[in-house]
């Protein structure tokens, strides 16, 4: 199991896992609802949890729908049956915790996975902003989130865009672009034209992190794209939505 893994606390794990390997699933991959089999991904899931040290009820992955749900993961939360916490994971596209040697994440095969760590107060959060949720400025709420919730200062956060799709290969109608200039975006910091528009994701969610009080050198950019290096990393739009998914975790201690 290979894994991108990030620098950005002594006592945080953080990663991006990779295919390991060809086909459609690679030889890698945690998410149940990509068409992948039920015993790949529990033979992935027991991989992942041996080397983070942690058993598999310590690994949160929610069910991804697009929208800008954000869920806290407490006490609570890990004290409810596996059919109640599936059922509150549905629909969830960013996660967060303050709880320790709890691995939480989310799925991503283009969209944008951002990792973030109050190293002051020790909380972690996994957001997934595709481009709608990119519009929908889910990292925003998360932060917002992170806030009420933990009492955590946009200026102790550090942040990761992990890889996914670069701006030169996401090419996008002009629906898209409507979208994104409709939501007050900088459309000539983030947009270029070609044949088609193509959108700069990494730094449409860089100007939202920075716009939430999140230092410029707090945020580090992984320089990545899933769609031009497809051979590492699983790419929806190079492999169809019945494919592996790259995991994007972050974990305390």
């Amino acid at each position: 199991m290979e894994q991108l893994k990030y620098n950005i606390h002594p006592h945080i794990t953080a990663f991006s896992t990779k295919r390991g390997g060809a086909g459609q699933y690679g030889g890698f991959n945690i998410t149940h609802y990509c068409g992948d089999t039920a015993q790949h991904v529990a033979h992935c899931r027991a991989l992942l949890c041996r080397e983070l040290g942690i058993t598999d009820d310590r690994l949160v992955l929610p069910r991804q729908t697009h929208g800008c749900e954000v869920l806290n993961i407490d006490a609570a939360f890990m004290s409810k049956s596996r059919e109640q916490q599936t059922e509150a994971l549905q629909g969830i596209d960013a996660v967060m915790t303050a709880l320790p040697r709890t691995c939480i994440g989310i799925s991503t095969a283009d969209c944008v996975p951002i990792l973030l760590c109050d190293t002051q107060r020790m909380v972690v959060a996994a957001v997934h902003a595709g481009w709608r949720g990119t519009v929908a400025r889910i990292v925003e709420r998360c932060i917002e989130s992170m806030g009420e919730i933990h009492g955590c200062k946009p200026q102790d956060i550090k942040a990761v865009i992990a890889p996914s799709i670069g701006c030169d290969a996401f090419e996008v109608g002009d629906e898209v672009y409507a979208a994104f200039e409709k939501g007050g975006f900088p459309m000539k910091e983030i947009a270029t034209r070609q044949a088609k528009w193509h959108i700069d994701l990494w730094e449409a969610n860089r100007l939202q992190l920075l716009a939430c009080g999140v230092p410029a050198q707090n945020i580090e950019i992984a320089g990545v794209c899933t769609y031009t290096q497809y051979s590492e990393w699983f790419s929806a739009r190079r492999l169809g939505i019945e494919s592996g998914r790259i995991f994007n975790g972050i974990m305390i201690g």
